[in-house]
């Protein structure tokens, strides 16, 4: 892979219980099929040499270590939600990995894993580099601009990253119209669609393709779904040309005007 080809690794495509969901017998959470079968949102996004992951669930761990390549140069927390940082506890081998996340993210955290922030923290606890940004300023991530896209997940505020060729936004409920004009012919849009049906603080499938419509980026790929979003293979074929629901592993690359999807 050169140096301008990204690659997006999605580590996990569902929602904050996991598709199957425990003590759940709908057709969905029965599916043998392995796309049906979602850990907790989570993606490693490789450009210009660097390794960056994108938020870090309880399902980190298992999801490292199936790629084979346990390297990070950087992690980007989108909000403060336990699925999206329940695994940080993991990250004790990478000693003062940075993580980008807003401030009130980076105070969560220091509550939260308050253990890794005394003064004469026990020794084997993981050791946080945390660096604030802000919802309007871009910044550098491990050499790499990233551009922090505002959104809200019902009335929290939370953050979707652009670099590169990439938009990845997960956990949105609503969109200015100043951060679609960001986003507009952006090649990659990675976004959520958590079900079929309207939700209080996600979008809908509908919703989603709304905001597809109006970006118009060259592929859609749809993350952060629970069981209610359907069967991948029926789902799949009512969406339209350029769009497609993610599955666990799935790996998209972007070399100029070429996007594949393993």
């Amino acid at each position: 892979m050169n140096n301008d080809t990204l690659s997006i690794t999605i580590l996990g495509s569902g929602t904050s219980t996991g598709v199957p969901q425990i003590g759940c017998q709908c057709q969905v959470c029965r599916s043998t099929h392995p796309w049906d079968h979602r850990l907790r949102q989570s993606a490693i996004v490789e450009f210009k040499g660097k390794r960056i992951l994108i938020d870090c669930g309880p399902d980190f761990r298992q999801q490292i270590l199936s790629t084979g390549n346990a390297h990070l140069d950087a992690l980007l927390i989108t909000h403060i939600h336990y699925d999206h940082i329940g695994g940080l506890e993991e990250l004790r081998g990478y000693d003062r990995l940075p993580i980008f996340a807003r401030g009130d993210v980076v105070q969560a955290l220091r509550q939260r894993l308050s253990y890794c922030f005394a003064e004469h923290p026990y020794p084997g606890v993981p050791h946080f580099n945390l660096v604030k940004i802000n919802d309007h300023d871009s910044f550098d991530c491990a050499g790499i601009t990233v551009e922090p896209i505002p959104v809200l997940h019902y009335r929290l505020p939370i953050l979707g990253f652009k670099m590169g060729p990439l938009a990845y936004i997960t956990d949105c409920k609503t969109i200015g119209s100043e951060q679609i004009e960001k986003l507009k012919g952006v090649p990659l849009l990675v976004i959520n669609a958590l079900r079929i049906e309207e939700h209080l603080s996600h979008l809908s499938l509908g919703q989603a393709l709304e905001i597809i419509g109006q970006v118009k980026p060259c592929r859609a790929v749809l993350i952060h779904m629970s069981h209610d979003i359907g069967l991948h293979t029926q789902v799949s074929k009512t969406l339209p040309h350029g769009v497609e629901l993610a599955h666990d592993g799935m790996k998209i690359m972007v070399d100029g005007d070429t996007i594949t999807i393993d």
